[in-house]
């Protein structure tokens, strides 16, 4: 599996890659995780439960294009009967496409799409799917991780309905350690996701006045890391609501203490230019928690089902505060909902790396 980042960066790709890597290796997968490591301190070559982790360098160091021709010595080197590339967003995908095609080694793909905090980025994506779409053509698998996902790339590349498959990000958490009700004496919101502005993290701290005024004793926990962190702070303080906002990051692998700080959530938001199946709300969902999302992109798609409400993106503070307040007096917790698991997920992909070697005939 390649993927531009693993851990301990943080992120829905690369926690999609971590539980459903080491659930392959448990099921008798040879896995390889194949990333990067633009920092240079990390070891080049671990093993965790079971998986293989290779790492070569990516470059600019303070970027996040993550040109690493070491994927493509790799790839190309390697014994490999399958490569699965998680997510397309950098220039790790394209390398590793190309290497797999000329060293005809069967590849799949799953598109893991997400936004970004730089409009010229955004606007140049239609452009880079275009550009990428002869290696998408020749993949063995498409995976968009919801259906959003897969209407986006079948209408963008132009590509057969067959040639798709849906696998949607599990939910799995341990259950909470802390017995502390949900609802604790503070009404908790935790607005969940990379400190970056495109996340909108910004949205909810400046309808926290407004929210205050209705519930006295509301705090707010923005939970994630990422170079927007020192700008949020300046927002806060300037909403004079910095006594209520709290900056949390916890490590990747403390599951646990994820399950605790969701667990006590009175609501959860993620108010995001574009989510194609984030994996934190779906976590959410799993505890019991009450979400409100932007409606966009695959949020769109699980308020349509009823699992989240939405409101609009561009919705002034004050009707972010209105529609918080409701959520928290009148919550849509979603009763006897049948979310995806990790092993549902790891389980759909072994299948399919099965059906390729079969058609393939892969030799171990």
């Amino acid at each position: 599996m390649t993927t531009a980042r693993y851990f301990p960066f943080m992120g829905g790709t690369e926690s999609h890659t971590y539980e459903v890597s080491r659930r392959l290796a448990r099921a008798g997968v040879d896995v390889t995780i194949l990333t990067t490591d633009p920092t240079g301190r990390l070891p080049r070559a671990e093993e965790r439960e079971g998986v293989q982790i290779q790492r070569v360098r990516a470059l600019p160091a303070q970027q996040d294009y993550y040109f690493a021709p070491g994927v493509y010595q790799t790839i190309v080197h390697g014994n490999w009967n399958i490569v699965h590339c998680q997510g397309t967003h950098t220039l790790v995908a394209p390398l590793a496409m190309l290497a797999a095609w000329r060293a005809r080694i069967p590849y799949v793909v799953t598109f893991h799409t997400g936004g970004h905090s730089s409009g010229w980025r955004n606007a140049l994506r239609g452009i880079q799917w275009q550009t990428l779409r002869p290696l998408f053509a020749r993949a063995d698998r498409l995976i968009g991780v919801s259906q959003y996902e897969i209407d986006l790339f079948q209408t963008k590349l132009g590509l057969p309905r067959e040639r798709f498959v849906l696998i949607p990000n599990g939910s799995h958490l341990p259950k909470p350690s802390s017995q502390e009700p949900a609802r604790s004496p503070n009404t908790l919101i935790i607005s969940v996701g990379r400190l970056e502005r495109y996340k909108g993290h910004h949205r909810m701290i400046a309808a926290l006045p407004k929210v205050a005024e209705q519930c006295p004793d509301v705090r707010l926990v923005i939970l994630g890391t990422g170079p927007y962190e020192s700008e949020l702070k300046r927002i806060a303080q300037d909403a004079r609501v910095a006594d209520r906002v709290e900056f949390r990051a916890i490590p990747a692998g403390n599951r646990e203490e994820m399950a605790s700080l969701l667990a006590q959530a009175a609501l959860v938001v993620l108010f995001s230019e574009y989510e194609a199946h984030p994996v934190a709300v779906m976590e959410a969902l799993a505890l019991g928690r009450p979400v409100l999302v932007a409606d966009t992109s695959g949020l769109r798609e699980l308020a349509e089902r009823r699992l989240v409400r939405a409101i609009p993106l561009e919705s002034k503070p004050a009707a972010i505060a209105f529609a918080v307040i409701a959520q928290l007096r009148d919550p849509l917790i979603p009763a006897s909902v049948q979310l995806p698991t990790w092993d549902d997920c790891a389980s759909s992909l072994l299948s399919e790396y099965r059906n390729i070697c079969e058609r393939k005939q892969c030799v171990s």
